[in-house]
């Protein structure tokens, strides 16, 4: 299996269609058909269902499309670090991780690494924990950043120094906006909206006293963005992290801390023994010197 049989094989599932793909491409359309046919015989099984007007993918070619992409942008990152020369510090940084304000560190020391060396570029990259450790261990990401409870075992990590508090964001006009705070018990019977990474949590689990199932969880989210919008419909309340929503001004939303109080640490870690492209050791010392100064 070569890289231009991949690049072949991604244009033809997102053509859907060997003639669009071949057009693409630059290449005939019998070379392309043959080259697609080499590859399913190599790996032994089906990747296209061939339909009268388009091109569908099997469940092994879905699995194929995920894993080449992958394998494309780990290429590409590999030449671009091999690429950079030696004597200049300049290349790509990738970070990865949930959203929080703690963040703003990281930003910092993306800055300074800039104004020391205006050729290093940055590329950020949202997801659950699950999805930033996946590329992490795959080396499509340098640095993850996770929210605890997380298991960090496998990596090494440099702790942030701020920390996220978690509460409730909802309309202003709702019923718990008249409160400071929310304890368990306002939650216990009300339409809830959790992040998908903090249902199997312990530490969100142990607040509420009670178990997932029994909860009135109306909606998950991956992005507290998206919570907001079921928010202001009306859909629920949301928990999730401080700082993210602007509920400020003529903001209809208001956030309300948990109370007991509860926050959590983000740590961001990256593969031991990594050796690093110089681009990211100058990000990392910068960011160790900003959090030793916290």
């Amino acid at each position: 299996m070569e890289l231009r049989e991949l690049r072949y094989f991604l244009a033809v599932a997102r053509e859907k269609s060997i003639l669009k793909a071949s057009e693409a491409l630059f290449v005939t359309q019998p070379n392309l058909s043959r080259q697609m046919k080499h590859l399913e015989e190599e790996l032994g099984g089906q990747l296209f269902i061939r339909g009268s007007r388009k091109i569908t993918l099997t469940e092994a070619g879905e699995l194929l499309k995920r894993r080449a992409e992958e394998i494309l942008e780990l290429y590409q990152k590999t030449q671009t670090e091999l690429s950079s020369p030696v004597t200049e510090i300049c290349g790509d940084v990738y970070i990865g991780g949930g959203e929080s304000y703690v963040l703003e560190i990281v930003a910092k020391a993306a800055r300074a690494v800039r104004e020391k060396y205006p050729a290093v570029k940055f590329h950020l990259f949202s997801g659950d924990m699950s999805t930033i450790a996946e590329k992490l261990d795959k080396g499509l990401i340098d640095f993850g950043i996770f929210i605890e409870p997380a298991d960090l075992t496998k990596y090494d990590y440099l702790r942030l120094p701020l920390v996220d508090t978690w509460g409730v964001l909802m309309k202003k006009d709702s019923p718990l906006a008249k409160k400071h705070f929310v304890t368990p018990e306002d939650l216990w019977k009300a339409p809830i909206i959790r992040s998908r990474h903090s249902l199997d949590k312990s530490v969100i689990t142990d607040w509420f006293q009670k178990n997932s199932d029994e909860l009135n969880i109306v909606a998950t989210y991956d992005l507290l963005y998206n919570a907001s919008l079921l928010v202001k419909e009306g859909v629920g309340y949301a928990v999730g992290l401080e700082h993210i929503i602007n509920t400020t001004g003529d903001s209809l939303l208001c956030f309300r801390p948990l109370m007991p109080k509860l926050v959590s640490h983000l740590d961001i870690a990256w593969k031991k023994y990594k050796t690093f492209p110089k681009c990211c050791e100058v990000f990392l010392q910068e960011l160790k010197q900003i959090v030793q100064s916290n």
